[in-house]
């Protein structure tokens, strides 16, 4: 969506802050079923976002059909954009989600462009497309069908469990087009895992969406990011996740450690200072000049990693279009992932 050009002079006094509509084109919604949510209703200008020709990102367009993302991720890459809304990217990001409800009709038209190229569209590059909204709001089953239908390849990446209920449309797509999927998946410890990401399905339910993708014939890797320090990167913790992995049936694995950008990293300190202050001060240290943890430890991780990829059957086999050598992935939050 283009926030510019969606902003008027002459707003609704009760629209979304940064967000000022004509009357009645945002409605702002609150429902039993999703305690302490709040759904944001926006009408699209437009669902493709063209991703600047500077950047080193292996597409060109992608769909966001929701900006702000319930699985809560202490680490997540996105939370700086709602600061553009005049939202903090702590709280807000968590509770207050904006919904584009007309995403798909918007993307449907879109596509019918002549002067559309049919090019790799990747969905779950900010914010989770198969979060909780979208038992709700139901937009991606509409999404998978204009892109489909258009002939567009397109790439899913998601935490998001309620990906099965799509399983028959995306199987049915990739008889068509390219379509890759993969399931992103960094903790196996579940008291971990609902520390830090309270807002996610466990690991095991993940998993089991990873199975049921590869059984309709869909190819569907794993994404462990981000490894976090001290927390999950220990030779062992890495061997189980990859042996559960694998034993899920999945494609491949990627990895990489976590990526604190600003804007992120104060909200992932808070967490660990309340969840494990013990290792504060080592965090500190790990993240003292930048986002990224040190070359050191980047290539430790890697030459203790790659050998367990190797060995359970694991190594990317086929080009994975949404994932760039150099580039963080953004519904992770976590640095370049490491092959």
């Amino acid at each position: 969506m283009r926030w510019d050009a969606q902003k008027l002079t002459a707003g609704d006094r009760n629209a979304l802050p940064g967000l000022d509509q004509p009357a009645g084109l945002v409605r702002s919604v609150q429902t039993p079923e999703f305690a302490g949510m709040t759904f944001h209703e926006v009408l699209a200008k437009s669902a493709l976002n063209h991703v600047h020709a500077s950047s080193d990102m292996p597409f060109t367009w992608t769909v966001n059909p929701y900006r702000g993302c319930s699985h809560a991720c202490t680490y997540c890459f996105a939370r700086p954009t709602h600061a553009y809304l005049e939202l903090n990217a702590g709280d807000d990001f968590d509770r207050q989600v904006v919904v584009k409800t007309n995403v798909a009709d918007v993307l449907t038209r879109e596509l019918a462009r002549p002067s559309w190229k049919r090019e790799l569209v990747a969905l779950g590059t900010n914010t989770d497309p198969y979060q909780r909204a979208e038992g709700r709001y139901r937009l991606m089953p509409g999404i998978i069908e204009a892109l489909a239908g258009s002939r567009t390849p397109f790439s899913v990446l998601t935490k998001g469990t309620l990906l099965r209920r799509d399983i028959p449309k995306l199987a049915d797509a990739a008889a068509h087009v390219n379509v890759d999927v993969a399931m992103s998946i960094a903790v196996y410890d579940d008291d971990l895992q609902s520390s830090v990401e309270p807002g996610t399905p466990t690991a095991t339910a993940r998993l089991a969406t990873v199975s049921a993708a590869r059984e309709a014939g869909l190819e569907c890797g794993v994404f462990l990011m981000p490894i976090l320090p001290y927390l999950t990167d220990t030779t062992e913790q890495l061997d189980n996740a990859l042996r559960q992995v694998k034993a899920a049936g999945a494609s491949y694995a990627l990895f990489s450690s976590l990526y604190l950008k600003p804007g992120v990293k104060p909200w992932f300190m808070m967490w660990l200072q309340r969840a494990h202050p013990e290792l504060l001060a080592a965090y500190n240290r790990l993240y003292a000049h930048g986002a990224y943890v040190p070359a050191e430890y980047r290539a430790d991780l890697t030459e203790r990693m790659r050998p367990l990829v190797r060995a359970h059957g694991l190594e990317r086999r086929r080009s994975v279009r949404f994932e760039s050598t150099q580039l963080a992935s953004p519904v992770s939050g976590t640095a370049p992932p490491l092959f």
